[in-house]
């Protein structure tokens, strides 16, 4: 049985990057932030003044909103995490040439390049949380176990029932 690929582990031990819990956005619209090179990065001040406040953040930090940290299901952090992480592994260049951080929100942004970057960023981080040939093995062997076998994988691999679902139809194993 598989069990969900350790994006934290990777994201601090391998890449060496540094990962750090704040509130990003009083709003909840951005979920993570890649900072490239160091900089004063905008937070919202969730205890006491209730307003943004700058604080200085070294290149190489992951900031994952701390409002995730709470969440019943952790699939959001996983993918976040992914999410940013691609940010850092295809981006980096791109964004220090701008002095410009990455962040994953929920909202839909109206730059047509910035959309490209994103749907690379969860290409990328779906990918290294369902790596194609592990998760082929895994429907296989459950398929025929389970009537839900989108709900058991996702289980299996920490995310939500629609990034596994995707996933899946992507590798051509449901329509």
């Amino acid at each position: 049985m598989p069990a969900p690929i350790p994006v934290e582990i990777i994201i601090e031990k391998t890449y060496g990057l540094t990962l750090e819990f704040q509130f990003i956005r009083k709003n909840g619209q951005v979920l993570g932030e890649t900072v490239f090179e160091d900089a004063m990065t905008p937070i919202y001040e969730h205890k006491g003044g209730y307003g943004y406040k700058l604080i200085p953040v070294k290149g190489g930090t992951v900031i994952i909103d701390a409002s995730l940290l709470t969440c019943q299901d952790d699939s959001r952090f996983r993918f976040t995490c992914a999410h940013e992480l691609a940010h850092w592994l295809i981006h980096k260049k791109f964004y220090t040439k701008l002095h410009k951080t990455a962040a994953m929100t929920n909202v839909t942004r109206s730059s047509e390049s910035d959309e490209i970057i994103e749907w690379q960023a969860n290409r990328l981080g779906s990918y290294l949380l369902m790596p194609k040939g592990t998760v082929k093995m895994a429907f296989h062997s459950n398929r025929d176990k389970d009537s839900n076998v989108i709900t058991l994988l996702a289980e299996q691999f920490g995310v939500s029932h629609k990034t596994m679902e995707i996933r899946l139809t992507e590798i051509g194993l449901v329509q």
